[in-house]
């Protein structure tokens, strides 16, 4: 377990957040992320928000949403304000894409990634089965027109922002310290609206979060490689940069990551004992020691002491 770095202020007005997808119910690395952003909002006293990220319409699953919500709320972890669903925001999305247009940053993608990792192949660069391929650039134009709001295509291709040449992103993690990511040699110019028309992740996710104004983000490491190319738009969109923390992952035996595409189990949430016992491993995960384990402490004491833990944990790292 890493150690946690104090912020170099304090989180006034601070507001985190929560987005699962609804692919599925709650995992045990999803509820240590879940626990770890809630801990961290009440620590510092600030506002935890809950945003459904359903963009990705294909992997979601019909009421996977309503139980997470109701896995979180039997854990204690309730949210500050109406939750938020992704596809009630298209026109946002849309929006952010078409000022990126103006900027000319963006060009039109017709690459499969079968097209995309022939190309990388016939560099001599092969890329592992888990591994992200980095676009080799094969649709980009050698200036980048500005196309207008008007003639962007709705379907049928794929829109990526255009990187500035050798654009190296130095960032602070609150767990991890010092990051950096060049995004043209590790990334490439990266997909902002699928060729389906689904907006991605990378785009959806930064303009929420300036949006609900969220000032922390605390998550798994398995999106500590988004971090940088958010962080680049951030800046190409003129939005504020939060705060990153991210946690370590939950592995199964295989020493793959916990995931519902790896069938992992939905964590126990029927009563409270389950939930109690579903939350003290999540703290164990994240290093929080000397919780209370008797059978009768109530989630709500357990939380309360867990705070306390987590903010112990951070003060003195």
């Amino acid at each position: 377990m890493p150690n946690f770095k104090n912020p170099s202020s304090p989180a006034d007005g601070y507001r985190g957040r929560f987005a699962p997808s609804p692919t599925g119910p709650l995992h045990a690395g999803s509820l240590v992320a879940a626990l770890g952003s809630w801990l961290d909002a009440r620590k510092n006293q600030g506002q935890w928000i809950l945003r459904i990220e359903d963009l990705d319409t294909p992997r979601c699953i019909s009421g996977a949403d309503q139980e997470i919500m109701r896995q979180l709320l039997a854990c204690g972890l309730s949210w500050d304000e109406e939750p938020t669903w992704q596809s009630k925001h298209q026109e946002r999305y849309k929006k952010a894409l078409e000022r990126l247009n103006e900027l000319q940053t963006t060009y039109p993608c017709t690459c499969s990634r079968q097209s995309i990792a022939s190309a990388l192949e016939a560099r001599g660069v092969i890329t592992d089965r888990n591994q992200e391929m980095v676009y080799p650039g094969t649709c980009r134009p050698q200036e980048i027109p500005s196309y207008g709001n008007q003639n962007t295509p709705s379907t049928e291709v794929a829109w990526r922002l255009a990187l500035p040449p050798d654009l190296t992103l130095h960032f602070q993690d609150l767990a991890l310290g010092k990051q950096s990511q060049n995004l043209n040699r590790e990334v490439g110019d990266f997909v902002l609206r699928r060729r389906d028309g689904i907006f991605t992740y990378q785009l959806a996710v930064v303009v929420d979060d300036a949006e609900q104004g969220i000032t922390h983000i605390v998550r798994g490491a398995d999106l500590l490689n988004n971090t940088a190319r958010q962080i680049h738009l951030q800046d190409v969109l003129g939005y504020s940069t939060p705060n990153y923390l991210h946690l370590p992952l939950v592995l199964d035996e295989y020493g793959e990551k916990l995931s519902k595409q790896t069938l992992a189990s939905a964590i126990h949430t029927e009563n409270a004992q389950q939930a109690l016992q579903e939350l003290r491993k999540a703290a164990e995960h994240l290093g929080l020691r000397d919780l209370p384990d008797g059978k009768d402490t109530s989630i709500a004491e357990w939380l309360l002491a867990a705070t306390q833990a987590w903010n112990r944990k951070i003060i003195s790292s």
